[in-house]
């Protein structure tokens, strides 16, 4: 029995009892991270890794409509290689790749400087830039195509004007054609670029302004030798994302041109697409695509080397 002279603040109430160490230890933040990864890791081995192998032997074999494990060994790639069509699509891989990621970068760079520097109106010419990403690639490529239709786009209003001599047909020219993909690309994903560049100006220090403001710096001196080379992750980001876009470039390329006109904007997308579906040349459509890989990991693989080795060396 509690003495009634006792005050409530010296009643001491019984401690929970704690768990048991080797329990505490087993099941802590880490390991519960690692469980829910799990599932994830799971569908990326087998979606991702176990389709690639299955890819690199179906494109050993004989299989045209269906798989059929007669192995050749390296006689499809031989054939690939030997393909014209191929090496087309591949040289308006290279064109289109440059020209898209470029484009989207330096227009993206300049659009994120202009609005960082901006104090009115950015939300609305931020919403402007963002809307082409609401699009598909079908619909945007559906949309400049008309545009570029000689007889009912740009060509046709410019000359309604009273330019009766202006000529914009790149889109029925073998030797232009490509290029209009490499138009309407950046048309849609340069908001992307430039909002992914605002918020990395948006993550700078403002003390850093402060004390270039102090110096005398001028403001483009900043941008280009103190702001710049600090958003470098973010133009690894961009550089990444971008070109995964372009090596799976399809859907833009049949909606605005269909390879043509014959095969002169053609991409390995396509190309692989068209002899796995409509060939029946899965063999061969199986080594175009995982020379696609090739291509991507060849590309890639040095910058992010560097991107991932730099900041060793820093530490």
């Amino acid at each position: 029995m509690m003495n009634a002279q006792q005050p409530p603040s010296a009643v001491t109430l019984p401690r929970a009892e704690a768990p048991p160490a080797g329990r505490r230890r087993w099941w802590s933040a880490s390991t519960a991270a690692k469980i829910a990864l799990v599932p994830a890791a799971v569908i990326t081995a087998v979606c991702f890794y176990a389709f690639v192998g299955w890819t690199v032997v179906i494109s050993m074999t004989r299989s045209r409509l269906l798989p059929v494990y007669n192995f050749v060994g390296l006689d499809q790639y031989r054939r690939l290689f030997a393909n014209e069509r191929w090496w087309t699509a591949m040289e308006n891989l290279a064109i289109h790749g440059t020209l898209f990621i470029v484009g989207c970068t330096l227009l993206g760079y300049v659009l994120a400087l202009l609005l960082d520097r901006a104090t009115r109106g950015e939300s609305f010419f931020r919403t402007v830039f963002m809307l082409p990403l609401s699009m598909s690639f079908i619909v945007t490529g559906t949309i400049w195509q008309w545009l570029l239709n000689p007889t009912l786009g740009i060509q046709d209003a410019v000359r309604d004007l009273g330019w009766t001599e202006f000529v914009f047909n790149w889109i029925v020219r073998p030797d232009r054609a490509i290029y209009t993909l490499a138009i309407a690309g950046v048309w849609q994903q340069v908001g992307l670029c430039m909002a992914l560049f605002l918020a990395g100006l948006r993550g700078i220090d403002p003390n850093i302004w402060k004390a270039t403001r102090v110096d005398g710096i001028p403001t483009w001196r900043v941008y280009t030798d103190i702001i710049t080379p600090m958003l470098r992750p973010v133009f690894f980001s961009v550089f990444v994302l971008l070109s995964a876009m372009v090596l799976k470039s399809f859907d833009l390329v049949v909606a605005l041109t269909g390879g043509g006109p014959g095969f002169s904007s053609d991409l390995p997308a396509r190309f692989v697409v068209d002899h796995i579906l409509n060939r029946q040349e899965l063999g061969l459509g199986a080594a175009g695509a995982f020379m696609m890989l090739c291509t991507i990991a060849a590309v890639i693989s040095p910058y992010l080397y560097v991107e991932l080795r730099s900041p060793r060396k820093e530490a």
